[in-house]
Formats: C-alpha cells, structure tokens, sequence
C-alpha cells in the first residue's frame, strides 16, 4: 500500500498532538497495540500474550487488528494507539513524506518474508525459469511481500515486467480467491492459505519469498519518538516481554507453539496450523530476539530500491532505535 498518499492533515494531527504520559509521573501501565493482520507469523506476540510475559512486566495490552499498513500507521500516529505491528517500510515512508515525529522500530518479530510461491500445477521438480511466459497473480504494489517478490524474481534474471503477466490489481483478502477461481499459473500466499490450498489439492508450495530475499526488518513493534521519549521504562517492559516469547518460541517444539497461539485462530484446523508454524520456524522466519541490526535494515532498502519505492536511503540510526531490546537481550535469561 502506498502510505505516502495519506492526507496532509492526518501527518499535521500527528505532529500536533502530544500523547499524554501518566499522571504524577507514573509510567502507563496499559499499551495498545495495532498489528497490520491477524497472523500466526506473529506467533511470538500471541505467545507474549497467552504466556502472560506482558503480565509478568506489569503491563496491560491491549491488541486490536488495524487491518492494513495504510490503517495501521494512521492509527499510530493520530494516537488512537500506542505501538505498531508493521512492517519496517511503513516508517521510511512516513519518513520520506516528512515528520517532526517520526516513527521509530525499537522491536523486531519477524526476520524474513512470510510469502511463498505456490504453483498451480507444479513438476517434479521446480526452477524459477518455469514462471516466464507465466500469469504471475502478486502481492499489491509498495507493500513489502511485492517488494520482496519483484526481488526474488529479477535475483533469478527474471524482469516482473516483460517475462510475465503480472497481476497486481487484487486487493489482498480477494488474492486467494481470484486463485481458486482460475486467476494465475503461480500466486504469492501468506500461511495459512498456502497450506490451506496445498490440502485441497489445488498445487503446490515451490518456493520461499522469506528464503530468497533474506533476513529483513520484516514486522516490527514500533512506536512515535515522543511516545519513547515519555515511556522509555514502560516500552522497556514491552520489549522484554516480547524477547520472553521469541526465546520460549525458539526453544519450544511447534505442538507447543500452536498450543499457546491456538485462542488466537480459533477457527483454524489444527493440523494447519502444526503446519504453518513449522515452516516459518524451520526456515528462520520467527526473530530469536527483537535487535535489527544494520544488514538487515540495508537489505530491506535493497528490495524497496529495487521495486522503486525508496526515495533516498534512511541511515540505520535515524529510524532505529536497538536500545530496548539490547538490553532485553541481556536481562532476558
């Protein structure tokens, strides 16, 4: 989604209106976070919360899905939240439009992309050749599983543009529908519904965009400038609950993990969701604690660079801020 077409007045609200701290000095106790979707690639935020981590740092969270980056962001910085779960690239373009307060990533979920590609009639084997002259159904354009799918097509000499049909014009609930009416030789899915379609018979999972395109900032906790500057002790809170829950996700087997998450997707099969959890642990996708370090914040520049969403390049420090979970990493045991 293109988040610099937001309204002047939403950005001129945001920088306008200061989010109260506490009265008589005290830290906020409640947090309200806005995650982009309702995902089981979040896993360890749901953990965070069925685990009590949060809890156990004296917080009360509150989690609404905000449905969309455009949504999400607007809702963080009008106030009507207090933490973001987002993808990285929300906050360079909010960024790259201009803010007295930016938003700041102090937390990272997850490391990689969540998107595969699912064929509809796969061969016995699979080489990324197979989708020239191919109907290629995609992610919308700005958001970064199209970013990281443009990536992973022109790292393979394929050019999105000219070697196949590129269908970008569906909305992102609608994508696994257009597929299962006929729309597209290969698609781009988020879990569960690749696995989903894999159980239906209707193809095949062949390859992996998280894979391909490498550890990214790719879902973030983040946060308004002014809002660290007034609860640094209570996102330090926030941010050791959230590296409890990616050490107990790492260190626990996947029947555990759907166990934990499973009130959160009550209406998903259960062996779906053993399925679901075990690809994105097995190939790294889950973060193991919530540092970005300046690889990862290069690459995800790369891929929107090479979509041609990046205006100029952010320096790692300006949108970055490792404090909080550097230092949950070492007081998490």
């Amino acid at each position: 989604m293109r988040l610099w077409k937001w309204p002047a007045a939403v950005l001129l609200a945001a920088a306008l209106v200061v989010f109260p701290a506490c009265g008589g000095g005290q830290e906020k106790a409640k947090i309200r976070i806005g995650e982009v979707t309702r995902s089981i690639f979040y896993a360890p935020q749901y953990v965070a919360l069925s685990q009590g981590f949060f809890k156990e740092e004296g917080l009360e969270v509150e989690l609404q899905t905000t449905a969309g980056g455009d949504k999400t962001m607007t809702a963080l910085l009008s106030n009507a939240i207090d933490v973001a779960l987002v993808g990285s690239e929300t906050s360079i373009y909010v960024y790259q439009q201009g803010s007295d307060d930016p938003v700041i990533n102090f937390a990272q979920l997850t490391q990689t992309d969540g998107t595969f590609l699912f064929a509809r009639k796969p061969g016995a084997s699979f080489d990324w050749n197979q989708l020239k002259g191919s109907q290629f159904l995609g992610q919308r354009k700005g958001g970064m599983p199209q970013m990281a799918g443009e990536f992973t097509l022109k790292k393979h000499g394929i050019n999105p543009q000219k070697d196949l049909t590129l269908i970008q014009n569906v909305d992102f609930a609608n994508i696994p529908g257009a597929f299962a009416s006929g729309t597209g030789d290969y698609v781009q899915l988020f879990e569960p519904q690749a696995s989903i379609f894999e159980k239906e018979g209707r193809g095949k999972v062949v390859a992996s965009f998280g894979v391909e395109s490498g550890h990214l900032p790719y879902t973030v906790f983040m946060t308004k400038k002014s809002y660290l500057s007034k609860n640094g002790a209570a996102v330090q809170k926030f941010t050791n609950a959230v590296q409890k829950a990616e050490k107990w996700v790492a260190s626990k087997p996947v029947e555990e993990i759907v166990t934990a998450i499973k009130p959160y997707f009550p209406d998903t099969d259960q062996e779906i969701l053993k399925n679901v959890v075990k690809r994105y642990k097995d190939q790294g996708s889950f973060a193991e604690d919530g540092i970005i370090d300046e690889a990862e914040w290069n690459n995800l520049q790369a891929v929107m660079e090479t979509a041609g969403e990046l205006k100029t390049k952010v320096p790692f420090g300006t949108l970055v801020d490792n404090r909080f979970a550097e230092k949950a990493k070492q007081e998490v045991k």
